[in-house]
């Protein structure tokens, strides 16, 4: 399984993307994919994830944003040296694509900061 990082601010993203072959359904141009992400916080602030923002582009050229709070329902406190580990999926019309975006964090003093979610790609049949 392929991994991906990203390092803004002390904030380490890794994502690892696997295909869903046996929820996917080729002929409804229906593409699945589960995505493992561990944010590490590498600095001495203890950070809050507030909210997040995907952008998720099929290989058609559809582009889609997905904005929210937190991640599944939560919005982890990581204190320096810890790390919040959680998965997700997503649905692709086609069979390949990729994700991106940006996790908005405040600090403990209270200063808001974006931490960027690396590029990773979806390839369905790449596992």
């Amino acid at each position: 399984m392929s991994s991906f990082s990203q390092t803004t601010e002390h904030i380490t993203v890794t994502v690892r993307p696997l295909y869903l072959e046996a929820e996917s359904n080729v002929f409804s141009r229906k593409f699945v994919f589960v995505y493992f992400i561990r944010i590490e916080n590498n600095g001495t602030d203890t950070v809050q994830l507030l909210r997040r923002h995907w952008i998720i582009t099929h290989d058609t050229g559809k582009v889609e944003e997905v904005e929210g709070e937190g991640v599944i329902g939560k919005q982890p406190v990581i204190s320096p040296g810890k790390f919040h580990e959680y998965n997700s999926f997503c649905i692709l019309e086609a069979l390949e694509g990729f994700m991106e975006g940006t996790y908005t964090m405040k600090r403990t003093g209270g200063e808001i900061f974006k931490v960027n979610i690396p590029r990773f790609m979806l390839k369905a049949m790449a596992n």
